[in-house]
């Protein structure tokens, strides 16, 4: 007897193989934009699946290194990183993904373009997409407030395609009182005397710190306690002779995942410092280098989730069992498929919202635009990161136990999507924020005239059906809101993070009954149809409350 030997599966071309995210793309690109970007997507799809995928596996294999000491016993804190690691840093630089959103090559639809570069680089990176995102977030405080020559030519190497000039940055903000209370910063700034500062203080968390620089709060000597008194200040984390500033590095973190990433708690002993956009108001100035990390967060989300399907998708093809393959099995179609819709909600989500941002940036956005941004982006980062976990999830279960082998490399996938709920604020922290847009910059209206905007242009019956679910649950998700503020405004804290997940839902299935119009107007598709009817059941199931999704658009769905 044969021995039999289940068969890997294999990622090939991503981007080729995602055929739900080629169709988005010839949706929204400008017409004279879309050979090129395939042509692009298509080559990096293949980097990838190819030397991207080897040197990220290459960084997990060989995680970061902390050497307290020389040979000779003199205080080094060297963070050795592997070959790997510094390929995945240039080819970052190569690909133009933060230099993209800069030149703004393609105007308003720059960041747009940077998020599908992002959706392939991130599941083969290892996650240097973390210091990508923070480097990111930099540049754009440094385009907002920076000043002067120094901190010009950061901004340069921030910024540039070149792999020798290229730096990235650290974001320290974690400190022994917790990440998200910011008004807690206990660092210290001191004025050196010659125009700049010291700065004192422990950070508990800190991503990237092989990085050139890093920004971070700090509190002048002086000024008031809480949130108000931070300024923000952007360090250099080597001195001439390349060796730290006046910091110590304690340890590295021991993390569930995120594994090739160097994260350290590290203490500031008088490490200079530069002021960044004047004293005070750190907590606001900061607030643009988090709109950024935030968008990234759920890029690499989507991203992650994206590939931990592709490949279910592959190994159902390829595993046997009850003799024919599993992809042949109506059950598991119906689950690929409800992950498919999970995933593609999600996508139309993080999308739409990156298009918001370029507007933004390039001065192209109404009042209503900039405030839907405001209260989209803590919404599409709480999503896609709750919705990234339990689709990746499901999509290890769907190897067996292979799946939960680590030298099959699955488990990675679910290790490094857990982080997402927690970097750049948790599910909890955005719905507070969430709210505070609201009061403070009356984003709901912005929502809800949006929402309302998009419902209007359903017009085809089938889609039609489907939006009133998702208007339904829309509106008795604003109404609880309403009511509970007008009633007794200290209880809706309690009930915020439902009511957020309600409005997240419901507007990213309304996107996606958006897309399935679209779709049947093209070629007279049901799938995405399909995928809209899996996201608006509320068992989650799609079928049991549309028992009319056609065995064949099922299939589809499953295999997109």
């Amino acid at each position: 007897m044969d021995p039999f030997f289940q068969e890997a599966p294999t990622l090939g071309n991503p981007f080729e193989r995602d055929t739900h995210l080629q169709a988005v793309i010839k949706r929204f690109c400008p017409p004279n934009d879309h050979a090129a970007l395939q042509a692009t997507l298509s080559d990096l799809g293949s980097r990838a699946a190819g030397d991207l995928a080897a040197a990220a596996a290459s960084a997990e294999r060989n995680p970061p290194r902390h050497i307290p000491f020389d040979p000779w016993g003199r205080r080094i804190d060297h963070i050795e990183t592997d070959t790997g690691w510094r390929r995945l840093q240039d080819a970052a630089a190569e690909l133009g993904i933060i230099a993209d959103a800069y030149e703004r090559p393609h105007g308003a639809w720059s960041r747009w373009h940077q998020a599908l570069k992002l959706l392939l680089y991130h599941p083969s990176s290892a996650v240097f997409s973390c210091p990508l995102a923070m480097t990111d977030g930099a540049a754009r405080a440094l385009e907002l407030y920076g000043a002067g020559d120094d901190q010009h030519a950061v901004f340069k190497h921030l910024t540039s395609r070149e792999p020798a000039h290229f730096w990235t940055s650290g974001q320290w903000m974690t400190e022994r009182t917790g990440g998200s209370d910011v008004g807690g910063t206990q660092t210290v700034a001191r004025p050196d005397g010659h125009g700049g500062y010291l700065l004192q203080g422990t950070k508990w968390f800190t991503s990237a710190t092989t990085s050139e620089i890093a920004m971070t709060l700090a509190r002048i000597e002086g000024d008031p306690a809480g949130s108000k008194g931070l300024s923000l200040f952007m360090v250099k984390l080597r001195d001439a002779k390349g060796a730290l500033n006046h910091i110590t590095v304690h340890r590295l973190k021991d993390k569930l995942g995120t594994k090739a990433l160097p994260t350290a708690e590290l203490t500031l002993e008088g490490t200079p410092a530069t002021l960044i956009g004047g004293a005070g108001g750190g907590v606001r100035k900061i607030a643009s280098l988090f709109n950024i990390t935030r968008i990234y967060n759920a890029l690499c989300a989507v991203g992650g989730m994206r590939r931990a399907l592709l490949l279910a998708k592959d190994y159902a093809e390829k595993r046997t069992a009850f003799g024919k393959p599993i992809m042949e099995h109506p059950l598991h179609q119906t689950t690929l498929a409800r992950l498919d819709a999970e995933a593609s909600a999600c996508l139309l989500l993080v999308l739409h919202t990156a298009r918001l941002l370029g507007k933004v940036e390039c001065g192209d956005a109404d009042d209503g635009e900039t405030k839907l941004l405001r209260i989209l982006t803590p919404i599409v980062k709480l999503y896609t990161a709750k919705v990234g976990i339990a689709v990746t999830s499901e999509a290890l279960e769907c190897f067996g136990g292979a799946g939960y082998v680590e030298d099959t490399d699955l488990p990675r996938l679910l290790r490094d999507a857990q982080v997402l709920s927690i970097w750049e604020g948790t599910t909890n922290v955005l719905c507070l924020d969430v709210w505070r847009s609201i009061e403070r910059e009356h984003s709901l209206q912005a929502l809800e005239t949006e929402f309302s905007t998009r419902y209007q242009a359903i017009q085809d019956p089938a889609c039609r059906e489907l939006a009133d679910l998702f208007k339904t649950r829309f509106m008795e998700a604003t109404a609880f809101y309403r009511e509970g503020i007008a009633q007794n405004p200290r209880q809706i804290e309690a009930a915020m993070r439902e009511i957020v997940l309600d409005w997240s839902r419901a507007y990213a299935g309304l996107l996606q009954v958006e897309h399935a119009q679209w779709e049947h107007a093209q070629d007279g598709g049901e799938v995405g149809l399909a995928a809209a009817k899996f996201t608006a059941s509320p068992s989650g199931s799609g079928l049991r409350n549309h028992p009319n999704i056609a065995p064949e658009t099922l299939r589809q769905l499953a295999r997109r």
